[in-house]
């Protein structure tokens, strides 16, 4: 029993302060980089530097390693090494106008264009009116006019004097040119006509006829003349527009004229400019009633706005590549919008009103992505991929699939796109999305695996030290002494469960870091000391042991039945771990077994009621295994063995209880008691070895509280799989007991080194013919199957009946 004993020492890995070579933390240097991820980091910077398309990021871990803070750093590392890149702005689309185009151009250079356009478009329109104002302007029209009215005159007496040679004279009305009779060589009245003869009337209308036939050669030479004035008019606008607009539009060009889309935009804006003058010389009038005004005026602004600019991506400020980290990746936020405006109960919309989103933003650099936001968003994950696959950034319009009113629709340019997306999320959705999703592996080659542990090295351990006087520095802590950054270490030791290890779960050590600084303030010290750690996590603990504390009340009360001394048949304390949030302890049950004569094997109470899960299932027909393995060689096992947690009302599941019931199972087989001051706690496999478990440390420390609220007798202690040892950090008091020998573990390999421990009888080895030592725990269990399987046989014979055999608990103490 002795050499299955631990000492004290094993129960923890005990920080030497005399390895740190610094009194307080204030006296190191800055941490570089991040510990313990030299994998992901590897696969980060790779991933990072290849430019190939596919190669974007999956970063795989659990919150709280540094995955987010870690890859923002040294993607900002990448990106400031980048250029900027190109501005973008959407414009209007002169050959058609329900697809805006997109215009590139250098960093900075977008803001400067749409300040030169739009500058350009103000001045043209102020000097536009002053040159449809001018005398210049004035005396050429009038010239085209004074000849239009001088042909025009001319034309009009040789109607009139053709008009004359018929007796008529031409009168002008509102419908033109009408033909009136003369009489005495005036016009003749109304009712001067009225009182004329049919006939008279008739001879009249067949002149009138007449005269039309002659004249309409005439009358369609004075309309060309009309027409022939309006395109005059108009040519002579235009070119006092384009005397005007020609000095601006080649001062663009030789600004601009090296990027081709960007000319051909110029050229088409001077083209409509010129086409639509007239819009450039109106002014208001005063007189014009409001109503008349305001839809002119909407009318006018909403023309207006094609020659705005709308500088879509902007970079004139960026020194190097973007890193836009998107938060609420939504299908508008991932790839722009288009905006919509309420006119008259109708929503309308133009290019002015498309907005950039993350995908723009980050265009020519970084996107980080959280994984479990944008596979909640709709339509983004697909809007996303989609964008990856094409190489370009298509804004789509949902307003009309949603059944909105919108009379408008625009169809923008895409956006040739050019980025490296990072996702951030964990292990388990990456197996999701590979498995599922078949553009997922071929967009994201990279994964980067953020650990939760790294090795308890020196290296480590001085980083460790490091990382609390960064941190320290970075948000005002006071500084902790070496006792206390050696308890920190231990601590985090303890959320590795290793005691070679320390988590790079580093978010939980920061939660010590700033309350140990708390308590220290409290106290008025200058530095975090030892006593400041202990307090923070003694504190956290307390913060949130409630359930943990009514538990050990019942226990203290009866309430729990549970023996902590004395030897019972068929009876043995198992340990679980519960947890709230994020607490986890642990706790001793009382597990009964009741073996009988029968052919049902071994029967599993929280199964047949629904409360076992199926690794603890699992567990349980392992033990059938490991005694037909043991026991059933020569004969079959006429067995019937009923398993049962005690007061247990939830449910069960893991297999770190199995090697407990083989216990319960064999003390109820030969009838031998088992200590009730040792609990129990490990997995077994069919060939009777012990597999490591989880949650030993709160396993011990559960039952070690409940030896503490009922008496130590210096006899109880916890059994545990020797592969757990590493895994031991104890707390003190534990520890303590420990060294002064009033509590024990005990450390095995195989259940017949336990069932010793528990009986104090040893398990006894075979001989050569497969018997068993007298006075051994197999000897007993063998006698007694075979005991069963003959009275069974017996009865199976036509014997008389034998009568059910039971073992009942009883307590021997």
């Amino acid at each position: 029993m002795e050499q299955y004993r631990l000492d004290w020492q094993q129960l923890n890995h005990f920080c030497a302060t005399e390895n740190f070579h610094f009194h307080t933390t204030e006296e190191l240097e800055p941490l570089k980089g991040i510990i313990g991820q030299d994998r992901a980091a590897k696969a980060l910077s790779f991933g990072l530097r290849m430019n190939k398309k596919g190669y974007n990021i999956y970063i795989s871990g659990i919150s709280g390693t540094g995955r987010s803070s870690y890859s923002q750093s040294i993607v900002r590392e990448f990106a400031e090494k980048m250029s900027p890149p190109l501005d973008w702005v959407y414009v209007y689309n002169f050959k058609n106008p329900d697809k805006p185009k997109a215009l590139g151009m250098e960093a900075g250079v977008g803001k400067q264009f749409k300040k030169d356009i739009e500058g350009m478009i103000e001045q043209i329109r102020k000097e536009i009116m002053t040159a449809f104002r001018s005398n210049e302007y004035e005396t050429k029209k009038n010239e085209l006019i004074k000849e239009y009215q001088q042909k025009n005159q001319e034309m009009v007496k040789e109607l009139n004097d053709k008009a004359q040679q018929y007796g008529f004279v031409f009168k002008e009305t509102e419908h033109g040119l009408m033909t009136i009779p003369l009489v005495e060589e005036r016009p003749m009245t109304q009712e001067e006509y009225e009182n004329l003869s049919m006939e008279a009337i008739e001879e009249l209308r067949e002149k009138s006829n007449e005269l039309s036939l002659q004249t309409f050669e005439m009358f369609n030479e004075i309309r060309e003349l009309e027409e022939l004035l309006r395109q005059n008019v108009k040519k002579l606008d235009e070119k006092t527009g384009y005397d005007v607009i020609n000095y601006y539009i080649k001062k663009l060009l030789s600004r601009y004229n090296h990027r081709e889309e960007i000319r051909e935009y110029i050229n088409d804006l001077e083209k409509d400019i010129v086409e639509n003058i007239q819009r450039f010389r109106k002014t208001e009038d005063s007189q014009e009633k409001t109503a008349a005004l305001f839809l002119r005026r909407s009318s006018e602004d909403n023309f207006q706005m094609r020659y705005k600019i709308n500088l879509f991506v902007n970079n004139s400020e960026a020194e190097s590549a973007p890193i836009i980290n998107e938060t609420n990746p939504t299908l508008y936020n991932l790839i722009g919008a288009i905006e919509y405006k309420n006119e008259m109960g109708v929503l309308k919309t133009d290019f002015s009103q498309i907005k950039p989103g993350a995908l723009h933003m980050a265009n020519g650099g970084f996107l980080l992505l959280h994984t479990r936001e944008i596979l909640m968003q709709p339509y983004a994950w697909d809007a996303l991929k989609r964008a990856l696959k094409t190489g370009e950034i298509n804004i789509e319009n949902l307003s009309q699939q949603m059944g909105l009113a919108v009379t408008s629709t625009l169809k923008p340019e895409p956006i040739p796109l050019d980025l490296k997306v990072v996702l951030i999320g964990d292990a388990y959705t990456y197996s999701l999305l590979y498995a599922l999703d078949e553009d997922f592996k071929k967009l994201f080659k990279i994964m980067a695996d953020f650990d939760t542990e790294m090795d308890r090295t020196d290296e480590n351990t001085f980083k460790m030290a490091k990382f609390i006087a960064t941190h320290c520095k970075d948000v005002g802590l006071k500084p902790f002494d070496r006792e206390a950054v050696c308890r920190v270490i231990q601590y985090s030791s303890r959320l590795a469960d290793h005691q070679n290890k320390l988590t790079t779960r580093f978010s939980q050590v920061v939660e010590i870091l700033y309350e140990s600084d708390a308590w220290a303030q409290m106290d008025n010290s200058p530095l975090v000391n030892l006593e400041h750690v202990e307090k923070a996590i003694l504190e956290k603990i307390d913060r949130n042991s409630k359930y943990e504390e009514k538990l050990n009340e019942l226990f203290e009360d009866g309430t729990l039945l549970m023996d902590v001394t004395g030897e019972t048949v068929g009876q043995i304390n198992g340990l679980v771990v519960m947890g709230t949030g994020e607490h986890s302890f642990g706790k001793p049950t009382r597990i009964t077994v009741s073996t009988y004569r029968g052919k049902s094997g071994i029967i599993n109470i929280e199964r047949e009621v629904a409360k076992s899960g199926p690794i603890h299932s699992k567990g349980v027909y392992v033990l059938s295994g490991y005694l037909g393995a043991q026991y059933a060689q020569e004969q079959p096992i006429a067995l019937t063995a009923s398993i049962s947690f005690e007061q247990n009302y939830s449910m069960i599941d893991g297999d770190s209880a199995s090697s407990t019931e083989l216990y319960g199972i064999l003390s109820s087989i030969a009838r031998v008691p088992i200590k009730q001051s040792i609990a129990v706690t490990g997995s077994v496999n069919q060939k009777g070895e012990i597999q490591p478990i989880g949650g030993v440390n709160e396993k011990i420390e559960g039952f070690f509280d409940v030896c503490k609220i009922m008496g130590f007798t210096g006899e109880q202690g916890v059994i545990i799989p020797r592969q757990n040892v590493k895994n031991l950090l104890l707390k003190d008091d534990v520890i303590d007991a420990v060294r002064k020998g009033t509590f024990h573990i005990y450390a095995i390999g195989h259940v017949e080194e336990g069932i010793e421990i528990l009986t104090g009888i040893p398990a006894g080895k075979a001989d050569e013919t497969g018997e068993y030592p007298p006075n051994t725990i197999n000897n007993r269990v063998v006698k007694r199957l075979k005991s069963m399987y003959e009275k069974a046989k017996e009865e199976a014979s036509g014997g008389k009946p034998a009568q059910k055999e039971t073992d009942e608990i009883k307590s021997s103490s």
